[in-house]
């Protein structure tokens, strides 16, 4: 079920949901909250390697070693190059309650410019949102944090689930973290059947 304003506005009064920091009520629309660009970034480049390398092979270079870390105060800018991955948190950390998820998504203004972001975040889930934001304009693009950037959809489930139950990899996070496909259990059984 797809929440309303009101829904959400409900869920957030009550304690049920947590947005902090709240900048302004102006944040919620009629079905979505706007989340602001967060101060945390790990901006990808290119290196001597020629590919980042997703098959859980435990010699090849670490994933993380392919972006730079960096931090900007609320109000700087940050530039995107054509078809660059920019890793980034959101401003806002939030706090799911057990039967609610969320879609995210670009706001329209800046998909127009050919920003892209889309990601689900479970029930449950807490922390700031760690997004993976491309740039597929071919200009680059200067963005301020602290922009609300994003936009995200609430839906209830028909009943509560124990799907966030702090075990997932990208558990309760403040900061934008590499992906950590490296680590996942089928590439070892993808591995074995290769190897025979």
């Amino acid at each position: 079920m797809y929440l309303t304003k009101d829904e959400i506005l409900s869920l957030y009064e009550s304690g049920e949901l947590t947005i902090r920091p709240l900048l302004s009520q102006e944040q919620f629309g009629e079905m979505t909250l706007d989340l602001r660009l967060g101060t945390d970034f790990l901006v990808s480049f290119q290196g001597r390697e020629p590919y980042i390398d997703a098959t859980g092979d435990t010699e090849a270079r670490p994933i993380g070693s392919f972006f730079q870390e960096t931090k900007r105060l609320i109000g700087e800018t940050i530039f995107l190059h054509p078809h660059q991955t920019v890793l980034c948190s959101t401003l806002e950390y939030l706090k799911l309650p057990n039967d609610i998820f969320i879609s995210i998504s670009t706001r329209s203004s800046y998909s127009r410019l050919g920003l892209l972001i889309s990601s689900i975040v479970q029930p449950g889930y807490c922390g700031c949102l760690s997004l993976e934001l491309t740039n597929q304009n071919n200009n680059a693009i200067k963005i301020r944090v602290g922009a609300a950037i994003l936009q995200a959809r609430f839906f209830r489930l028909s009943k509560e689930t124990n799907y966030f139950n702090g075990t997932r990899k990208y558990a309760c996070q403040v900061r934008p973290v590499a992906s950590k496909a490296n680590s996942d259990k089928e590439l070892i059984i993808l591995q074995r059947i290769g190897v025979k």
